[in-house]
């Protein structure tokens, strides 16, 4: 049931959108085509949108444009799919935080968002986005999150299992603090139902459990660094920090390989959020990361949480260099085994979270995975194909064919030679409505006011 309602969120909109908010057509002509069905570049290409859709495709030379068409100029351009951020967090819905958070994402050329904290409000906003009444990525909601504070009991769990799946919530999210017959409650019950939970591993449940019970998606990692120690060499009591951190000096990295495949061998895509963990416990001074350019879209106090944040981090005793730059060059080698043996790999970065703004953090997370060993078009693939994959619509979305969705994004430079030039986005389309570079610096400009 859950893919059907997806199906339905994903691509019953075109006549949903009001004909005022789109020209009929759009053209990007002379454009470098990305189509992420493989790490080639077509050139001299004509790229025809109309609607929600694209509808046709072929050679600059032969293609014919349709009448008054918009016309965006390719020439030593790159288009491939709108990136998805499979792990963020829409943190308001008063009406300029809102436009300033949704707006940093478009601005980034996101065009989907998995949204990792839900509430009522945001099936409201969800649709009002479908029907572009609010300019923003489309919406994919978790229900409010199942933790040990909402949860008191396994039948209890059930309930708002039941609960969030009749609101209509398209997945629910898992944090700490459920025991383990609370989790494996909330698994069957979703099982049952056919609708996806998750995000955390429970402490009391563990990476190889959640495995078995069929969690979507494991998210930052965690519970990871776990699985490469014995529980009798676990000093933390098995707890181990921050996603398994005081744990990364006796890591046993020979275990990563059979983690890695028994996740490829379940079927459940891994979120690593490397953003999250290294922006955190990485040798940069916080107070340089404050300083960084897209903290100007962020309020002073909030950065300055942010600096205090690492600050306490790493300033504990027990956290050294040494121990976060292994931790870092594991958690790496377990993106890069994953990646190897199989498990999907999606991009998430965690915001707006400790230095990640949205949309920019995203843009960092693709540096990570390719520091991590994948190839540009690889880590470019866990935010296109490997969404629409997860989400059951690869033959509609992901990649750049005709009767797809018109959700695309436009690059001054090629992000396959260097996946840095990911930031330099030109426009970003949205279901077919084309937002180019001096809406995109409008959009900039008032978020930085906010």
């Amino acid at each position: 049931m859950l893919f059907l309602l997806l199906r339905s969120l994903f691509f019953t909109l075109s006549a949903s959108i009001p004909l005022a908010a789109i020209a009929d057509s759009t053209a990007f002509v002379n454009v470098n085509v990305i189509s992420m069905k493989d790490d080639s570049v077509m050139s001299a290409q004509t790229v025809i949108v109309s609607g929600d859709r694209i509808v046709a495709m072929g050679d600059v030379e032969v293609t014919v444009l349709p009448k008054e068409a918009q016309i965006v100029d390719g020439t030593d351009r790159y288009l491939l799919p709108g990136l998805t951020e499979m792990h963020g967090h829409v943190t308001s819905t008063t009406a300029n935080s809102l436009d300033s958070l949704l707006g940093l994402f478009v601005a980034n050329g996101v065009t989907t968002v998995r949204g990792m904290l839900g509430r009522p409000a945001h099936l409201v906003l969800r649709q009002r986005i479908i029907d572009q009444d609010v300019l923003g990525p489309r919406l994919i909601t978790s229900g409010p999150s199942f933790n040990g504070n909402s949860v008191d009991s396994p039948e209890q769990a059930v309930e708002m299992v039941k609960a969030q799946y009749e609101a209509g919530y398209d997945f629910l999210k898992i944090h700490p603090g459920l025991t383990r017959s609370e989790f494996m409650a909330i698994a069957d019950a979703a099982n049952e139902l056919g609708i996806r939970f998750a995000g955390h591993v429970p402490s009391d449940v563990g990476v190889p459990d959640a495995l078995g019970a069929g969690i979507g998606t494991i998210d930052h990692l965690d519970g990871y660094m776990q699985t490469l120690i014995s529980p009798t060499e676990d000093p933390s009591g098995g707890l181990g920090g921050f996603f398994g951190l005081l744990l990364a000096a006796i890591a046993d990295e020979t275990r990563i390989r059979e983690i890695a495949e028994a996740t490829a061998a379940a079927g459940v895509w891994v979120v690593p959020t490397e953003a999250l963990f290294e922006h955190t416990t990485n040798d940069v001074p916080p107070k340089d990361m404050g300083n960084w350019h897209e903290m100007k879209y962020v309020s002073q106090a909030t950065v300055k949480q942010w600096i205090e944040q690492k600050r306490e981090l790493l300033n504990d005793p027990a956290v050294t260099p040494e121990l976060t730059a292994r931790a870092i060059e594991l958690r790496r080698k377990l993106i890069l085994q994953l990646h190897r043996s199989g498990a999907g790999l999606l991009l998430g970065s965690d915001s707006p979270q400790r230095f990640n703004v949205p949309g920019f953090a995203l843009h960092r997370e693709l540096e990570y995975l390719v520091a991590a060993g994948l190839t540009p078009f690889d880590a470019l693939r866990t935010g296109t194909v490997g969404p629409a994959e997860f989400f059951g619509v690869e033959n509609e979305a992901g990649t750049i064919s005709v009767g797809n969705v018109a959700d695309l994004v436009l690059l001054d430079q090629n992000p396959l030679i260097d996946i840095k030039n990911i930031k330099r986005v030109h426009g970003t389309m949205l279901r077919g409505r084309w937002v180019d570079r001096p809406e995109i610096d409008a959009i900039l400009a008032r978020a930085e006011r906010n």
